[in-house]
């Protein structure tokens, strides 16, 4: 018999893999060009050449057991070194090697930073809409995902509600910028206001208090917008970063974290971080693809592509009357729905051979998430559907 924990997982088991899955029945009832599946987050673009060119002249030139041996559970050292100095190049800080955590993807490098920072009972904030594998990141280790209602306005973070979640008993504030589901950035003024906060709390209770960025959509935003750097507006920020999206790698599973040495513990921090990067069964990062990365710190998948997505997408809905924001970054849309069952509009979508995602999944009812990283074609032909739904519903 499964474990009760690994029971309420299964039962409450991924809304998007569900969806995505639905998908794969669909077209092969249907045909796949007959399907608009907006499901998943799985990049249709594919990885700039520098990526191929970059596996190519490793296994090359570099001895197997180079390439493919154990390390130092944080990595390769010239890896870490020479994304520490990107990361100086790019926004003016001052890591190291020491700094740098090569991890499992995005989603590795949380498990790796919860299993680090959280005992039993430890609360961890954040903010709505978000990813909803939070939830069970954070209860991978008896703690709990608290969820500030969201600000429907602009999505930037509601401060109001947020002040009155932190106790004695708050670890951590996970924060997601640009953010899925949403597209938005969280501004400076937002991280300004974020830091204040968090100081006072912090001298209020005695307590440190971590900030965790999870960024895997950093590098990909629209019309010149700037994401500020977390880690220059409060001490105890730890970032979270994957390749997955900025060189379309996602089922490669590599990232990093950066622990500044600002951070309370820094010392104890990290070593517990590389002790829990291995006892999580990653022992480090897929060994190939660190030493790819590193030689793609300034490559980027071809934003014009999304970019084209997206204007296409978002012109085409709020001209038929639907409402939403229009994403600043990543390659997610957010819209509200016409009814207010974001489930049933779903549901009503997939009659049409549309599969989008409620809001609900996100802790933001009333609104769907809809993944444009497909081909434009996809749009293009889905755009009779998504019409014809919101003429029947209103």
């Amino acid at each position: 018999m499964i474990s009760k924990k690994m029971h309420e997982y299964v039962k409450n088991s991924s809304v998007i893999r569900a969806m995505f899955e639905e998908g794969k029945r669909l077209a092969a009832i249907h045909g796949a060009d007959n399907v608009y599946d907006f499901s998943l987050g799985n990049p249709n673009l594919a990885p700039p050449v520098e990526v191929k060119n970059a596996i190519i002249e490793i296994l090359d030139k570099e001895e197997p057991n180079a390439v493919h041996g154990y390390m130092n559970n944080s990595g390769y050292e010239e890896v870490r070194t020479a994304i520490a100095e990107s990361i100086n190049e790019k926004f003016s800080t001052n890591f190291d090697k020491d700094n740098i955590l090569m991890t499992v993807g995005a989603g590795g490098g949380l498990n790796v930073i919860f299993k680090t920072i959280l005992d039993p009972g430890d609360e961890v904030i954040t903010f709505a809409p978000f990813f909803g594998e939070y939830r069970n990141y954070v209860s991978n280790f008896d703690a709990k995902l608290l969820v500030v209602p969201a600000n429907t306005v602009d999505f930037q973070p509601n401060f109001e509600e947020f002040v009155g979640m932190i106790t004695p008993k708050t670890k951590a504030i996970l924060i997601n910028s640009p953010n899925n589901p949403s597209g938005v950035v969280y501004s400076e003024n937002t991280l300004k206001k974020l830091s204040e906060i968090l100081v006072a709390k912090q001298n209020e209770l005695g307590t440190d208090i971590y900030l965790i960025s999870d960024e895997p959509y950093r590098d990909l935003v629209y019309d010149d917008v700037e994401v500020p750097y977390a880690t220059k507006y409060y001490d105890n920020t730890i970032i979270g970063y994957s390749f997955s999206k900025s060189l379309s790698l996602p089922g490669e599973r590599i990232g990093y974290i950066v622990v500044p040495d600002s951070v309370a513990d820094f010392d104890d921090l990290i070593s517990a971080a590389n002790i829990a990067n291995r006892i999580l069964g990653f022992v480090n990062a897929p060994s190939l693809f660190q030493k790819v990365v590193a030689k793609c710190l300034n490559v980027k998948v071809d934003l014009d592509y999304y970019n084209k997505n997206r204007e296409l997408l978002y012109n085409s809905l709020t001209s038929f009357g639907y409402e939403c924001i229009k994403p600043e970054g990543a390659f997610y849309m957010f819209v509200k729905t016409p009814i207010e069952d974001d489930v049933e509009f779903c549901s009503k979508a997939k009659d049409k051979n549309i599969l989008v995602v409620p809001g609900s999944s996100f802790g933001c009812p009333g609104y769907i998430r809809i993944a444009y990283c497909v081909s434009y074609k996809t749009i293009e032909n889905s755009l009779p559907g998504f019409k014809a739904l919101i003429d029947e519903l209103k």
